[in-house]
């Protein structure tokens, strides 16, 4: 016997289903822009992280389990954290810790994604321009005026 599928919309999917796409969308935007600085994880990686997120916070939304939306959501922050973590490296040549910025940048697409499937177009538009200003506008800002001391721990 051939199970029934239930392939149709219902009420809020299509909705849903947009909100899907626009963590996808900023994702990659915020993938891009490490792509083009040469980091290790690019568009792929920061759509998926995006969309991952939204999948999981869209779970208990879907089945109305409200209780545990703020479970997976530390779970989501905490989960993220490890996938950071590859991005972070220390060179022992140069004493310097790297990576911290794009691990940031992983554990700021998660939560885009979370606001995608949550929120609403203007604030996922917003926060997604204050993500990319910061990556745009610090690494100018630290040439421009770099440290007066080595305060490196290492």
């Amino acid at each position: 016997m051939v199970p029934d599928f239930d392939l149709a919309f219902h009420g809020g999917e299509p909705l849903l289903l947009f909100r899907l796409f626009l963590a996808t969308l900023v994702g990659g935007m915020i993938g891009w822009n490490r792509f083009r600085a040469g980091k290790p994880a690019g568009v792929g990686t920061y759509a998926l992280v995006a969309l991952g997120a939204a999948f999981f916070v869209a779970i208990p939304i879907l089945t109305n389990s409200l209780d545990a939306l703020s479970r997976v959501i530390q779970g989501i922050t905490a989960g993220i954290g490890f996938l950071g973590a590859g991005e972070i490296f220390r060179d022992r040549g140069e004493r310097r810790v790297r990576g911290l910025t794009s691990a940031a940048a992983l554990w700021a697409t998660a939560a885009l994604g979370i606001i995608a499937v949550c929120g609403s177009v203007a604030l996922v538009a917003a926060a997604t321009l204050i993500v990319l200003l910061v990556l745009v506008i610090a690494p100018r800002c630290e040439r421009r005026f770099p440290p007066r001391v080595d305060n490196s721990p290492y």
